[in-house]
């Protein structure tokens, strides 16, 4: 299955030098934000920086990357952020990021090429978010119809970023319950919404494999592994492809 797949690699701009690149807080920004950057150094984490980091991950549209990253030279202020745009332009830092209310006032202000930023789209957001997490609980503790009815709460909301997050999620929840058209569904949708999505083409895949369509699984797995090869080290991904093997030798019995 892995014939074939060439190695995609995620080469990362450098960041200018954080003294002659730090723009006024409201300056205002002239190409969309590619990726942010959240410094994980000492100081920062004491600040919060990981809990900013996770909060700008869930919220983030598909085309928004964050990644951690080392000091970006604002000890002290922090937690602080870097946010790149798309032309190579000059990069943004923000500081004082330590709580998920500011993470989703930044990244709204950012995604509106102004860090003047609409407090009700970073409310919406942190409310899908805690919907998002209440679902997650209620899946761990085998409530799946409860967290399926929380995760389309979540989407009702329509939040700015993450909504393809919360497809992929439901897509989980409803194959967990038998409901295999609706899963593949949000899958799909998951998809549209982000195209180069690893985890949604698993969700697909899981999908076609539920409902025996092999060939149709086996394009969804290699998709996930084509846009993300260190997925051939994980023992979940390895245990899909076993699965599928397993069905397929099946159905090539006499």
């Amino acid at each position: 299955m892995e014939g074939g797949l060439s190695l995609l690699r995620n080469a990362r701009p450098s960041l200018p030098s954080a003294s002659s690149e730090i723009q006024p807080i409201r300056h205002r920004i002239k190409a969309e934000i590619q990726e942010i950057r959240v410094c994980t150094n000492r100081t920062c984490r004491r600040q919060g920086s990981l809990q900013t980091l996770q909060t700008l991950s869930a919220l983030a549209p598909p085309n928004v990357s964050v990644n951690s990253c080392g000091c970006l030279g604002r000890c002290g202020a922090g937690p602080n952020l870097a946010a790149i745009p798309e032309d190579g332009g000059r990069v943004i830092l923000v500081g004082h990021c330590g709580t998920p209310s500011r993470a989703a006032q930044v990244l709204v202000g950012l995604l509106s090429f102004g860090l003047d930023s609409d407090d009700g789209d970073a409310k919406t957001g942190l409310e899908a978010l805690a919907l998002r997490k209440r679902a997650e609980n209620e899946s761990d503790m085998g409530n799946l119809s409860l967290a399926e009815q929380l995760l389309s709460q979540a989407i009702q909301l329509k939040p700015f970023g993450g909504i393809h997050v919360l497809y992929k999620d439901r897509s989980i929840a409803r194959l967990a319950l038998g409901n295999y058209s609706g899963a593949l569904e949000d899958a799909r949708e998951a998809l549209t919404l982000a195209p180069r999505y690893p985890e949604a083409y698993i969700c697909q895949g899981d999908a076609f494999l539920a409902m025996d369509q092999f060939d149709s699984a086996e394009k969804s797995y290699l998709m996930s592994l084509q846009i993300d090869p260190s997925l051939r080290r994980s023992k979940s991904f390895k245990a899909r492809i076993a699965k599928l093997e397993e069905k397929l030798a099946a159905t090539d019995m006499p």
